[in-house]
């Protein structure tokens, strides 16, 4: 039995929905500490990866969409349309840090706190780094650190690799072969990354976050180009590639060595094979990301992985009035950790659906309406 490659691809709606809970839970980590649970902890300790499948889906989704039919005569609207869909969300949760700034600066003299924003480690919260964020430069190696929501660096670049998309169309513009030769220029960029980034592997963000975003573009770019390529494939060849994949992917996060090396490189590959193997939209993978909960869950997924960040710092503020209770030995007891796990994930999902419904939805319905007539 062979099946025909899908016009839409519904498992990748999906597939969305893993990765944002991921880095939800790696931040929360990096900042709290680990649960000291070997499956939980290397699984979540890698979640940083997971920005590479989101590059390299859309590499692969643009590409897909707009890459055979791009013309310059449309670049101004194609520019539009994208930042349509990028800026309502990065603008209201970048107010909502703002007014969360302005909250817990307000209310420490009252309690007798210090807000969190004048504390060590705090995030940079400066007029200069805010103007940036607002047109979304922050993570073009302008500044030396993160500032204001941080993991919007992403979306900065996302708008960066939005205003180089005539290059990648243009190299996309070819048989198999150039889509080899994308996806093989991207994985080279991606290990000389890690091989120079020092102890941080792919962990990359401001500093050249911008070519870690072009070299997982590249990939999903070149996988676009030959999936273009495929008119049938064998139905059971499409489950042994996708349970092939998914398992590689889990032996190079549990047994493919230390983070922050050049094994992110290995981790970040079988992450973005994935995208390949579920874009065929048939298989016993796929079915399982067809599914409700998961498609609705990657509908949020863009507004989950943006408000995580406001929310992170949310909790660092109330952790301020925690009960003495809470605390063994000096240091927040397990059962708290896990409970304030437990509320960040529902939170992050809980807001971001609700930022999708009442922002993002009729924010770029109303956009694009605009962008349509004018054009």
């Amino acid at each position: 039995m062979t099946t025909a490659r899908p016009s839409e691809i519904h498992a990748l709606n999906g597939a969305r929905a893993i990765p944002p809970l991921v880095l939800v839970l790696f931040h929360f980590c990096e900042q709290r500490g680990y649960f000291s649970v070997r499956a939980i902890d290397l699984f979540v300790g890698k979640g940083y990866l997971w920005v590479e499948f989101f590059f390299a889906l859309s590499g692969f989704i643009l590409i897909h969409v707009y890459g055979a039919r791009f013309k310059m005569s449309g670049y101004v609207t194609f520019l539009k349309t994208r930042l349509a869909r990028l800026y309502p969300l990065h603008l209201a949760t970048l107010l909502l840090l703002l007014a969360l700034v302005w909250f817990t600066r307000a209310i420490a003299p009252l309690t007798g706190h210090t807000s969190i924003f004048d504390q060590p480690y705090h995030p940079i919260v400066s007029g200069i780094t805010f103007v940036a964020n607002l047109f979304l430069v922050q993570a073009w190696n302008l500044f030396p650190y993160l500032s204001w929501n941080a993991p919007a660096w992403f979306v900065s670049v996302e708008f960066l690799l939005c205003i180089l998309f005539p290059v990648f169309a243009f190299l996309a513009r070819g048989g198999r072969r150039r889509g080899i030769l994308l996806i093989g220029a991207g994985i080279a960029g991606l290990v000389a990354l890690a091989a120079t980034s020092g102890n941080d592997g792919l962990d990359i963000t401001f500093h050249n976050g911008i070519f870690r975003g072009m070299a997982g573009f590249a990939v999903g770019a070149g996988m676009a180009v030959v999936y273009r390529g495929l008119k049938r494939i064998d139905i059971h060849l499409v489950n042994v590639l996708q349970v092939g994949v998914l398992a590689g992917l889990i032996f190079s996060i549990y047994f493919g060595g230390e983070r922050h090396t050049g094994n992110d490189v290995v981790v970040a590959a079988w992450m973005m094979a994935l995208i390949f193997v579920l874009a065929l939209d048939k298989g016993v993978v796929a079915r399982v990301f067809q599914t409700g909960v998961l498609t609705r869950l990657g509908e949020w997924s863009y507004a989950i992985y943006l408000v995580q960040f406001p929310l992170l710092q949310a909790l660092r503020t109330i952790r301020q009035y925690y009960p003495p209770e809470f605390r063994v030995l000096g240091e927040y007891s397990g059962a708290v950790q896990w409970a304030e796990a437990g509320v960040l994930l529902a939170a992050a999902i809980g807001l971001g659906a609700a930022l999708t419904i009442f922002i993002e939805r009729p924010a770029h319905a109303r956009l694009r309406r605009l962008i349509t007539a004018r054009a």
